[in-house]
């Protein structure tokens, strides 16, 4: 009896390993086909956000500069490139709305308070939302195409197939595919920028070389922090094939002559793409008055260089900092990235390494993540993951390249082959039971309150407006006291009875709404200033918690004791 539960198991380790072979040889087989649906599953998930979520707080500005872009208008002190906006204004600009005519502005909130014009205008404002984030959709097949292009170039078409599945999958990519911002296109086109760079690099022509430019320019278009990122890539890249090569510094100073020419060639091409983007626009430049193509671009960078250097409130573990924290990206790539996804990774290439070393295709990958956190270590923004989101393309491909390798092994241990399939399916169900809550999704390791953590765009961005006039409604409120993350027309356009600001030292009475970026990291600046006063959201319970980012209360008319 003792040998026949030992003699099942050693037939079922025998049955499970043909089943895995012929589920990689079917992702082999039908590589594309799996991508495709994967992505068109991914886009469907995306689209069913639209109508669920209002606009965030950085939309309404995006799309009207989009809208400007496309009437010929540059907008002055804006400190983003056009390509993604302009994609975020198209739909809309089809669809008849228009830049309000209105005095110059500088400000941010300016900005934001007239795109509110262009997304309620003619009070279609579903549609016109619908519109701006359609636009961003391509963006975001663009990155997985770079996926599976690199996932087929450097591995095979089961580890393409397979990349795709885990970077579709992922929350905070999904969150950001679906918003019309500047994230998805800089993800796509800075991830094209670096496969291209590689393959002039190894295979330096005129035609590799103007693909490099076309897709490097096309990253600047995208998102200025593109100019940061892509030295910190190339340099790890260069210093990971010395490394790895052992060259001669006199042959590595021949290889890099050899290549100035079509480098030139990709540096001419980037820089007419750019000036394409900029409508092939000439005039002086603002300071200075000096002549020069494309004026707002100098512009735009001066006033992001400066934005950079000055920092940003950012809120991480409860404390606020103008210039950030060394440890934020870290942080918040452990909280908003799935565990079994993250586990998937971190064991499958542990096991890679003690299994004869890391092949080196696996690290390319890895050294193009680490490029881009080395750049955002020293960066005094805080304010999302959706700064570094292009990592995710690094941290795909080398997790499906290293798990694909481990089933392919005749002999792997049982609990190998387990852990894998255990993660994979924590993974997908993660991220299928997330929906629609992309943007504001925390794995495990934050627990109930995330808020303790993280705020801003990682968490509420103040997506649940609509959620929030909904649950008004039913409980009959007169009248409501808002301290929210976002600017809308509440009343007018979303169904909300009167509403007031709430007060900062103690609740009105009635009904008052609190969003947790609002609590976190906006109005604490103001109380910190007033260290006598202790915000009233952290004194009483609130009565639920609508959608996972704004906190409902209700008091009796007579507002509580400050």
């Amino acid at each position: 009896m003792p040998a026949k539960p030992a003699k099942s198991r050693k037939h079922a380790r025998a049955a499970a390993r043909p089943a895995v072979k012929a589920a990689i040889d079917f992702m082999e087989r039908r590589s594309g086909w799996i991508a495709l649906l994967l992505v068109a599953f991914a886009s469907a998930r995306m689209v069913a956000t639209y109508t669920v979520f209002n606009h965030t707080f950085d939309e309404p500005a995006h799309i009207l500069s989009g809208v400007e872009y496309l009437e010929g208008v540059f907008a002055p002190g804006v400190e983003h490139p056009p390509l993604a906006r302009a994609a975020a204004g198209l739909g809309p600009y089809l669809a008849g709305a228009r830049a309000p005519v209105k005095p110059a502005y500088t400000d941010g909130l300016g900005e934001t308070l007239a795109g509110l014009d262009v997304l309620y205008y003619a009070h279609r404002y579903e549609r016109t939302l619908a519109l701006a984030r359609l636009g961003v959709l391509p963006f975001f097949w663009v990155a997985c195409l770079v996926v599976y292009r690199w996932g087929r170039r450097d591995f095979d078409p089961a580890v393409a197939a397979m990349a795709v599945f885990l970077f579709s999958f992922l929350p905070p990519v999904l969150a950001h595919g679906a918003l019309a911002t500047t994230d998805m296109a800089l993800t796509a086109f800075f991830g094209a920028a670096f496969l291209t760079a590689v393959i002039w690099a190894e295979r330096p022509s005129p035609r590799t070389a103007v693909w490099f430019g076309a897709a490097g320019g096309m990253a600047v278009l995208s998102k200025f922090s593109s100019l940061a990122f892509f030295p910190a890539c190339a340099a790890l890249a260069c210093l990971w094939y010395w490394l790895g090569h052992r060259r001669k510094f006199a042959e590595m100073a021949g290889e890099v002559r050899r290549r100035i020419p079509t480098l030139c060639l990709a540096s001419a091409v980037a820089l007419l793409v750019i000036w394409a983007g900029y409508q092939f626009s000439f005039g002086k430049a603002d300071p200075g008055g000096i002549a020069m193509p494309a004026p707002a671009l100098y512009q735009a960078i001066r006033q992001m260089a400066h934005h950079s250097a000055a920092g940003h409130m950012s809120y991480l573990f409860g404390e606020l900092s103008e210039t950030g924290f060394w440890y934020y990206y870290p942080v918040v790539l452990a909280v908003k990235t799935p565990l079994g996804f993250a586990i998937l990774l971190g064991t499958a290439l542990a096991l890679a390494l003690r299994r004869g070393g890391l092949p080196r295709n696996i690290q390319l990958p890895l050294v193009f993540a680490a490029g881009i956190l080395l750049a955002a270590w020293f960066s005094r923004v805080n304010i999302g993951v959706r700064h570094i989101l292009p990592v995710y393309i690094g941290f795909s491909l080398a997790a499906a390249a290293a798990v694909v390798r481990l089933l392919r092994e005749d002999r792997p241990r049982p609990w190998i082959r387990f852990g894998i399939v255990a993660a994979a399916l924590w993974f997908a169900g993660a991220s299928l039971w997330a929906h629609p809550d992309y943007l504001a999704y925390t794995n495990e390791l934050a627990g109930g309150e995330p808020e303790k953590i993280l705020a801003d765009s990682d968490l509420d961005w103040g997506q649940d407006i609509n959620r929030l006039g909904r649950r008004l409604r039913e409980v009959g409120a007169r009248e409501v006291f808002l301290s929210l993350f976002n600017n809308a027309r509440y009343t007018e356009e979303h169904g909300f009875p009167p509403s007031y600001k709430s007060p900062v030292q103690a609740p009105g009475p009635g009904w008052n709404a609190v969003g947790v970026s609002s609590l976190k990291s906006r109005r604490m600046n103001l109380w910190l200033t007033h260290p006598e006063i202790t915000p009233w959201p952290e004194r009483y319970p609130p009565l639920e918690r609508v959608g996972k980012t704004i906190l409902l209360y209700h008091f009796p008319e007579r507002t509580p004791p400050r």
